[in-house]
Formats: C-alpha cells, structure tokens, sequence
C-alpha cells in the first residue's frame, strides 16, 4: 500500500514537472511571425483608415487588437523597390533596384533581387524558424526565373511566387493560373482563396515550431475580378451612392498635361478584391486562434504601395491624400499599417510616428529577441520602441527617390520628409514642392517660394543622402 501511494505521488511529481515544463517552453518559444503584404492597396482602402465603400471587418479588427500607424511609408509609389525594401532593410536607391521589375529604365537598375542580400527570412531561418512565401515575388525577371526566387533567399517553401508581377492571364485571378510552382484547380478557384487555404494548411502542420508567414497577395492589383457574388453586393452599394462622373473624378494638373483620378470609391470589383483579401486575412487570424498560438504570434499588415487612383481603370480614391500608384506624393507612398504584437502592444492603439518599409527587418529582429544586424539593415531602424510606447520618433529624415516614370503618369522624382515637411524633386524641370503634410495633408499648398531656407535645407540634405546611397538619375537629369 505504501508503495501504491508513493508511485502516486511520483506520477503526481513527473506529471507536474512535465506541465510546468510545457508551459515553460509556451512562454519562451519565439514568437512566430505573420507578414501580411497587400498589393496596391490604398491607405484609404481599409476601414479603420476611414473608407466608407469597402468593407473589411478583419483587418479592422486586427486594428482594434493592436498598434495603428497612420504615417507609414513605402520606400517607393511602385512594388519591386518597396518589396526588395522589406526583405533587405535598405532604401531601393541604394541597391539600385528603384522600378518594377519590367518596367522602363532611364536610369538602368538591378532586375533581380541580388543573392549576396541577406534578407531577413534568411536570418530568421539561421536562427530556427520554418519559412514559407506565399503569392506575388516580383522580385526576378523572367531569365532570372527559378535562380532568384523566395527559395533561394531565405524562404523553405515557396508558393506562387515567380517573376510576374500580375495574373495577367485568360481566366484573371481564377484557375488555371499556370503559374510554375502552383498547382491549378480546381477550375474557377480565386487566387485569394487559394492562398488563403495555402496559408491555413502551413499553420496546421507547422504550429508547434516558430515559423514566419510571409503572403503577398497579388490583389488588389490589376486585372481586376472577383467571384460574382461578391461584386453584386458592392453593386447594389454602388448603385444607392448614385455618383456622377463630376463627384467620382476630379482635374490634377501638377504642370503638366490634365489627367482625370479618382477621388471616390465606389467600384464594385476592386471592392469585392479589398474584400477577398479580408476574407483572407481573417482565415489566418481564424488558424492561429483555433490552434491556440494567436497570443504567440506577431501580425504585421502593410501594402507595397499606394492605391491606383490615376490610371489602369483608376479603381480606387486616396482622398484626402493627393496623388497614388506611381507618384511620390502621400498617395502613393503613405500605407495602411497594422502590428498586433500580444502582451506587448496595447490593444486600439493609433501612432502617428514615422515608420518606412525599410524599419521592418531590424523590428522583426528584435522582437524575435535577434541581435540587430545595421551591416545589413542599412536603412531601417528598429520601431520596437514606439511599439512599446517607449518612444515615438526614430527617424530623423525618411528619403523616397523613384528616378523613373510610371505607368500612372507619375514623373521621376525624389522626396525627404523632415518632421511635418516634405519636398519633392521632379526631375524633368527641376522642380521643388515643399509642403507641410500636418497642415496640408493633400498638399495643394506648395510652400517653396515661401519658405525658401527650409527648401534649400532640405534641397542640400537630399543631395547629401543621394551621395551617400549612390543613387541613379534620368540620363537628362544634371544635380545642381
């Protein structure tokens, strides 16, 4: 009988031991990391941000449950340089990989992501973490195809993502893709959905080991399509707004020749595109609270770019922000961005600090407890702090320069931002705008002529940082 007792007492001590030791290892796993990166969406093309025409409930939940920044930047108004911004930490100018890949050069710049970069997918998975991209890579050309891609950087598994930058195929965003490394079908299956399924099925088999979830959507990029019964309820929205072409689309001028954007949302597709995308994004959030990992999982949202306002179809409005896609005006550079970082950030709240696309990498280095790496991350600064609510400015200038033209009628220019202003140089006359985003978020009120201390500061700075990065300019272009 003793001995009955004491074993019941051993098994009580071992089955103790073993729990505590379970939860021991729960509260020190390394967080895992979901990175969200949405193509082309506007900052204006999320709920929480203010849009009153697309819904999605989601990512405005995700919101609620986190940190809100409402003056994030992309590194550029166009996709690859902001994606190769993310992964490498340094400012396009930099590497000299300033347009998207495929477009037209003028100056000439690097078409595939270059292999000597160490990304940070490359060093989460030195230090332990299951990898996996997951939809549009961009990243290549089409001769660099299979030598340039997410598994060759970093990346264990790559899903969808290849050197096109759209689905600009028969069937759109349904299958067949015919994409190399997605499997087609069934027949009629949305892009967006797939993914999302994709994503599901990796945090299933891979919740029990520190992972990062990179998926870039291809929407809400051009073509533009959406399963029909997500479009018809957006008609019927459509329909009781009852705008007229005078209310949807207004006059930009910028010097140049007049071009209609758009200045209200009201189009169906792109609609059900945000939509479909929120579908998707709640899926995942959906996984990693089934699985009982949300509390140790980091939830990064952000876009590569601002929304396509001026060109393509000009399905989306920015207003208030002047300009979009293509333009290095707040349209085309200032993103939605949403952290959830569990017991660490506080739950609704919205930061007004500067943060840039480049701040990703050292953030996610140190939130995974990672010694920072600035030989790598050249141009990013940890925003930890503000997270923590602990500080609220790390930079002191943020730099933007897209030295191409885009296919939204944007020219090349450059821009710094410095507290509350901001200039831009365009390139073909050489043209400074000074404006302070605080006053004047939709920058109508150039204040170059009236400022001319502050322009010529910032004028001299920006010259300074061209030197330091090396940047490429227009071939018609002289630096004064």
């Amino acid at each position: 009988m003793q001995f009955f007792n004491f074993s019941k007492k051993k098994i009580l001590l071992v089955t103790l031991s073993i729990l505590c030791h379970g939860l021991y290892a729960q509260t020190n796993k390394k967080p895992n990391i979901v990175f969200i990166l949405v193509d082309d969406l506007g900052w204006m093309d999320i709920g929480a941000n203010g849009s009153t025409f697309y819904e999605t409930p989601n990512i405005d939940q995700l919101a609620e449950e986190g940190v809100r920044f409402t003056q994030a930047y992309a590194a550029s108004p166009v996709c690859s340089p902001t994606r190769a911004s993310i992964l490498t930490g340094k400012n396009p100018a930099r590497i000299h990989l300033t347009q998207w890949i495929g477009g037209p050069g003028n100056p000439n710049y690097v078409k595939n992501l270059p292999l000597e970069e160490v990304l940070f997918p490359e060093v989460l998975k030195d230090a332990g973490y299951k990898t996996i991209f997951l939809g549009k890579w961009h990243l290549n050309n089409e001769a660099g195809e299979g030598k340039f891609w997410p598994d060759k950087q970093g990346f264990d598994i790559n899903i969808a993502g290849h050197f096109r930058g759209g689905l600009y195929i028969k069937n759109k965003y349904f299958s067949p893709w015919n994409i190399p490394n997605l499997k087609n079908g069934p027949d009629g299956v949305y892009m967006t959905d797939r993914l999302a399924k994709e994503a599901v099925d990796f945090i299933d088999k891979n919740a029990n080991e520190p992972f990062l979830l990179y998926f870039s959507f291809y929407s809400v990029h051009a073509p533009f399509s959406a399963p029909e019964d997500r479009i018809k309820k957006y008609n019927g929205k459509k329909e009781k707004l009852d705008l007229t072409d005078e209310e949807r689309f207004e006059e930009e001028k910028n010097r140049g020749k007049p071009f209609l954007y758009r200045k209200k949302q009201d189009h169906p597709t792109y609609a059900a595109m945000v939509e479909s995308m929120d579908i998707a994004v709640g899926k995942i959030l959906h996984k990693l609270k089934k699985k009982g990992i949300a509390d140790n999982t980091i939830v990064i949202f952000f876009s590569d770019n601002g929304g396509l306002c001026s060109s393509e179809g000009t399905p989306t409005a920015n207003t208030p922000l002047r300009g979009g896609k293509g333009w290095l005006y707040e349209g085309g550079i200032r993103e939605p961005a949403i952290i959830k970082w569990p017991g660490t950030t506080k739950p609704g709240t919205v930061s007004d600090a500067i943060i840039t696309s480049m701040d990703f990498y050292p953030t996610i280095l140190e939130m995974t407890g990672l010694p920072l790496r600035p030989d790598l991350h050249k141009d990013g600064k940890s925003f930890v702090p503000i997270l923590k609510n602990k500080k609220q400015k790390i930079h002191k200038a943020t730099y933007y320069h897209y030295p191409h033209r885009s296919n939204q009628k944007g020219g090349p220019s450059s821009a710094i931002r410095e507290g509350d202003y901001k200039l831009i140089v365009f390139f073909k006359d050489n043209r400074l705008e000074l404006y302070n985003i605080k006053n004047d978020i939709g920058e109508r009120h150039d204040l170059a002529s009236e400022l001319p201390v502050l322009r010529n500061r910032l004028f001299k700075k920006i010259n300074k940082w061209w030197s330091d990065v090396d940047a490429q300019f227009p071939k018609q272009y002289t630096r004064k």
